[in-house]
Order: C-alpha cells, then sequence, then structure tokens
C-alpha cells in the first residue's frame, strides 16, 4: 500500500493550494483528480477576486500560496473597484485567460518537488479509532496516510439540471462523485444539499458590439501577487469586457416559463446563493426592476467563447435561446454552452475547527465548496489554512489560526465553523468587522512574516518583504520631518486650487491629511518624494490620512484579544455551567466552540451566557492550581 503524509482529494482551487502548501512545508503529498486537465479549472466565471475576494487572493499571496502568482501570469484584464471610495472597501479584480489558468497551475504542481498527481477516485476514508489512516480508492486499493485534505467541490452526489434534463456530474463533461458521500455519513458527518449555477456561453462573433457597451480595464493595473514581479507587466494583451442589460421582454419570457424551472417545480431541493441569484430567481424576487446588468466576459484570447455574467440559469434550452435573443447586442446570439444548475453535498462546518479539521477525527481536514461556500477565492483560502495544518500536524507543530482579528481568512473560517451556513457562503467586506485594519494593500504586512516562517515565502521573497516594510517606515518619518512653510509660492499654489492658505508652518504628515491632498501634491510643493514606489506612497498616504480610525480600531482590537484566547476544553460538560439556559447549552454542544471568543460570536449567545461561561472556566482554573498547589 503506498504511503503518503497527506492526501488532497480534489484538484480545484482549494485542492490546489492545499497540495501545494503540504508540499512546500516538506510532507509527500498526494493530490487525487479524476481529470489532470481539470486541475485549476475555472468552472464558472473567468475572473479572479472581486469585492472582498480580493483580500483573499492578497491574503493567500502574502502567506505564500499559488492564486495570486497564477492570476497575474494569467490576467487578461485588471480592474480596481471602488477606487473612489476609502481604502478598507477597495478591491482588485482580475479577468484570467481560462483555458491558460488551468494550464500554468498544472505546469507548476507537476514540477513541485514533493507532489505527486494521481488519477484517482475516493470512495472511502479510512480511519483507526478516531485517527485518519487513509483513503479507499474506487477500484479497491488503498493509500495510506497520516492527513487527509478533502476538497471536493460541487461533485458529491452532483446533479446537473437544464430544465428537467438531469445528468449527473459536477460539472458540464466531468462525472460526480458518489462513494465519499455515504463514507463521511458513516463516520457521522452531518451533510447538507446546495446548488450553484453558470450561464451560457455565447459565440464572440454572434454578439453586436455596437449597440453595447464597452468596460476596459485600468490604465496602470495592480498585479495581486506581492512577491511576482514579471516584466513587462501585465504579461498577457489587456482586452475590453461589454455591458448590456435584460429588459421587460426578457423579464416576461423567464415568468412565462416558471413551470419549466427545475427550481421552482421542486425538482431542485439545494439551497442556491441568495448574492449570486440565477436570473429566474432574480425576475421572481425583483419584479420592480426593469432591467439587471450583464457582463460579457470573453473567457480567453484565444477562444470564442464569451461568459454572460448575470443571467445564471437552469431553465430549458429553448426557453434561453429565447430571453437571451431579447437582449439588446444578443439578438444573433449562438451558444456554445448552456447555462445549467448543479446540486450537490456539503457538510455542516460547525464540525470543524479553525483549522478547518475534524473535531471528531485527527487528521481529517475540508476546504472549499464543501464546506459550504461559493467562490474561488473562499476555496483557495480554505485549502491553503487546511494544507498548513495537515503539514504541521505531521510535524507536530501548533496549529496555525488567523482570527477574524487578523484577516479576511479569518473572518471567513470563524463564521464558518461557528454559525455554519443554508446557503453558499460568499465573502464581503461587511463580515469584517475591523475591516480599516484588513484592506487587501497591508495584506503582506499583517501576514508573509508567518508565511515565511512557515516556509511558504523564500528568504528572497521575504527580503523583498523586509525592503518593502521598511521604505514604508522610513518614507513615513521623512513625511513627518519635512515641513511646508508658508511662502508666496505654497499659498498661491494652494490659492488656485480653492484650498486655504498656511499661516504657519506644518509637517508634511499634517498637510497629508487634509482630504484634497495626496502624495503628488506634496511632490509638487517641494517634497523630494517623486521617485517612491507607488505601493509605498499608497501606503504611507493610507497610514498618515486614517491615523486616527486606525488607532481607534487598534484599541478596540486589543480589548478584544485578552478574551478571545481563552481556551473552552474539547470535553467540557456544558450542563456543569450554572446560568445557561438550555437552549444555549444545546447550542455549545452543537458548535462546540475552542475559545471564549468563538462561543461569543455565535448565534443566540447572550452576554450574560458569555458570562457565566467565563465565570467557569475561571473558576476550574483556579481549581486546577490549588490542586498543583
Amino acid at each position: 500500500m503506498e504511503n503518503f503524509d497527506v492526501i488532497v482529494i480534489g484538484g480545484g482551487h482549494a485542492g490546489c493550494e492545499a497540495a501545494h502548501v503540504a508540499a512546500r512545508m516538506g510532507c509527500s503529498t498526494a493530490l487525487l483528480s479524476l481529470n489532470f486537465n481539470r486541475i485549476g479549472f475555472m468552472s464558472c466565471n473567468p475572473a479572479m477576486g472581486g469585492l472582498a475576494k480580493g483580500q483573499l487572493i492578497k491574503e493567500i499571496d502574502a502567506l505564500g500560496g499559488v492564486m495570486g502568482v497564477n492570476t497575474d501570469k494569467t490576467a487578461i484584464q485588471y480592474r480596481r473597484l471602488n477606487s473612489s471610495k476609502g481604502p478598507a472597501v477597495r478591491s482588485s479584480r482580475a479577468q484570467c485567460d481560462k483555458s491558460l489558468y488551468a494550464q500554468r497551475m498544472q505546469e507548476y504542481l507537476s514540477e513541485l518537488a514533493g507532489l505527486k498527481i494521481l488519477p484517482l477516485e475516493a470512495t472511502e476514508i479510512l480511519t483507526d479509532g478516531r485517527r485518519v489512516v487513509g483513503v479507499g480508492l474506487l477500484d479497491g486499493r488503498r493509500l495510506s496516510c497520516r492527513a487527509v485534505v478533502i476538497t471536493s467541490g460541487t461533485f458529491l452526489k452532483a446533479v446537473m439540471f437544464t430544465g428537467f434534463e438531469q445528468t449527473e456530474g459536477g460539472r458540464l463533461g466531468d462525472r460526480a462523485s458518489v462513494g465519499l458521500s455515504a463514507s463521511l455519513e458513516n463516520l457521522g458527518f452531518k451533510l447538507g444539499r446546495l446548488k450553484t449555477g453558470t450561464p451560457p456561453r455565447l459565440h464572440r462573433n454572434s454578439i453586436d458590439y455596437t449597440k453595447i457597451e464597452p468596460q476596459p480595464g485600468d490604465e496602470k493595473p495592480v498585479p495581486f501577487s506581492f512577491y511576482f514581479k514579471p516584466k513587462p507587466f501585465p504579461v498577457l494583451k489587456q482586452i475590453n469586457c461589454y455591458i448590456t442589460y435584460t429588459n421587460n421582454k426578457t423579464h416576461e419570457i423567464i415568468e412565462e416559463n416558471f413551470s419549466r424551472s427545475p427550481m421552482f417545480t421542486g425538482m431542485i431541493q439545494g439551497i442556491g446563493p441568495r448574492y449570486c441569484p440565477s436570473i429566474e430567481d432574480k425576475v421572481k424576487r425583483f419584479r420592480e426592476r426593469e432591467r439587471h446588468q450583464i457582463f460579457l466576459e470573453p473567457e480567453g484570447l484565444t477562444t470564442d467563447e464569451v461568459y454572460v455574467n448575470g443571467i445564471s440559469t437552469s431553465l430549458p434550452k429553448d426557453v434561453q435561446e429565447r430571453f437571451v435573443r431579447s437582449i439588446v447586442g444578443l439578438e444573433n446570439a449562438e451558444f456554445i454552452r448552456y447555462g445549467y444548475a448543479v446540486e450537490y453535498d456539503c457538510i455542516d462546518a460547525r464540525q470543524l475547527r479553525a483549522t478547518f479539521e475534524s473535531k471528531d477525527f485527527s487528521g481529517l481536514f475540508f476546504g472549499g465548496q464543501i464546506n459550504g461556500t461559493s467562490g474561488y477565492e473562499e476555496a483557495g483560502a480554505q485549502g491553503l489554512i487546511a494544507g498548513i495544518n495537515a503539514a504541521l500536524l505531521i510535524k507536530e507543530k501548533d496549529p496555525f489560526i488567523l482570527s477574524r482579528m487578523d484577516g479576511y481568512i479569518g473572518v471567513l473560517a470563524d463564521d464558518l465553523v461557528l454559525k455554519g451556513t443554508d446557503e453558499p457562503y460568499r465573502m464581503f467586506t461587511s463580515r469584517a468587522e475591523h475591516r480599516l485594519l484588513l484592506r487587501e494593500d497591508n495584506a503582506d504586512l499583517r501576514l508573509s512574516e508567518a508565511g515565511w516562517k512557515l516556509g511558504l515565502l523564500s528568504d528572497e521573497h521575504y527580503a523583498q518583504f523586509e525592503k518593502r516594510r521598511n521604505e514604508i517606515q522610513k518614507w513615513r518619518k521623512e513625511i513627518s520631518d519635512f515641513y511646508f512653510m508658508p511662502t508666496n509660492e505654497v499659498n498661491s499654489w494652494l490659492s488656485q486650487r480653492g484650498m486655504s492658505q498656511l499661516k504657519d508652518r506644518v509637517s508634511g504628515e499634517v498637510f497629508l491629511r487634509r482630504p484634497e491632498m495626496d502624495w503628488g501634491s506634496l511632490c509638487e510643493l517641494g517634497f523630494n518624494g517623486l521617485d517612491v514606489e507607488s505601493d509605498v506612497q499608497e501606503q504611507v498616504e493610507i497610514q498618515v490620512k486614517y491615523e486616527g480610525y486606525i488607532k481607534r480600531d487598534l484599541d478596540l482590537l486589543e480589548g478584544v484579544r485578552k478574551n478571545e484566547g481563552l481556551k473552552i476544553p474539547p470535553q467540557l460538560n456544558f450542563d456543569e455551567v450554572a446560568g445557561l439556559s438550555n437552549e444555549i447549552k444545546g447550542r455549545l454542544r452543537l458548535t462546540r466552540p475552542e475559545t471564549i471568543g468563538q462561543a461569543s460570536r455565535m448565534n443566540g449567545m447572550t452576554p450574560a451566557a458569555v458570562a457565566a461561561l467565563m465565570i467557569y472556566l475561571k473558576m476550574c482554573s483556579h481549581r486546577e492550581h490549588s490542586a498543583h498547589d
């Protein structure tokens, strides 16, 4: 029986990150995938990042993951969303060449030392008591290991729907994984059923571009990776996307065919994503809306396929043709592929620790859509954390946990393992209470030290990080020590722009706090900072302008951290805790929080219940100390 340290089941975005980090951290690793050519494949939209998702990719990259690097190798359009708003909600997004993204990921993983890619299907998780010892395969063989990371995506007992047509499979052209669900249920895992969907793909030459609005990318694109610095950048040719809209005729056609929708006739039982609904769901829920925006996104530089973002659907093929051709610019649309929905099994993530390891089986980790999430970025983040902790388990080292105060990845983990989800979970900036501190521009400053210590960032990349960190500190001091005088030249410059004049000398730091001032303005007035790297300029400017808000958040954070880490013993009998209602005891038994911080954020927990739990834990601690004395 072949033996590995870590086995990763599934080669989607979670699986790629998990396999990468486990191998990089020195573990003999196997990646099991039903189809090598689908490893790293972008199953749905051909884009990475977006609101809050850009933050996740930046954090993955800061820790030493591969998603940001691979995006920069294959991006065909960069856009920074919310660029005119505050830094807390700015997010990067990149359109990718879909085929090339998968190819580059496959090439990288194929050459990664310590990783073996096997075209095998796992059907059983093998255990010895409460410890994972291997996986059983469809062909009857077994592989032994000390840790398993399940990243099965939308493939567990998956069924695809187009109208009343049903086909087994987690993605068009790929079969479902059937046996693994039964194995998990036999181990006692609670499974649920979720649904996702995808829109039609149209032939680019059948679209009338004269009727629709072009959407270009940024003139000065910003890479996702802090450490991959290709020259020239961007690597690939940059192209336009396009915008059009549904209309009343579109909505009428869809409404007329609700009775042919598997969603509305009960064929699909799984719950779909509320924040990325199908077009039939949009039409039903938002009847007052006269139109819905559609983005036409080319899937690559060498393909004719155009992804129609905004009309995910499982309606029959003839209905899809009718309503798509009612849309301006798509009157003569030719279909390369029809939209469809996928229904699949997932687990209740409350059965997991913040490391994404099972609370009941040592060495069994989960990442991605099997945990109830949607999106490539959420999947990649979970795969990264699961892979890191699988490797640390092998090395008998302490687990690596990000709290919701450390990053969006921590928010994601905390939300999932404490609250679970009854619909596909999607990350938003509003989910992060400390989002001003958890910006995408400072992800490296927050996390790269940890990535280097884990062995995921090379010494070369760590040196790059230290140089940037030192440059930021240096120029923060330079701007603080530089003074502007109320000269005629300075005051004339200010007057011409409608700004109040200086009466006394003012430091560059104080001057920069004016809302209308920026780094370039200070340089125009004599500050010697024109040659400073743009990312350093941005970082210093944000730190200066938002210093008061950042300090307030840091002070608040310090108060939260004091109780956040107070551990709750895994076998604590909550019935012994005085002052807890039966309802709260039941919630605690179901979720089994690991810390007081986690308990305080559980649904239904009251301040009084948290206080009662803290008192009980302190009493237990006092008794233990007394016994030792």
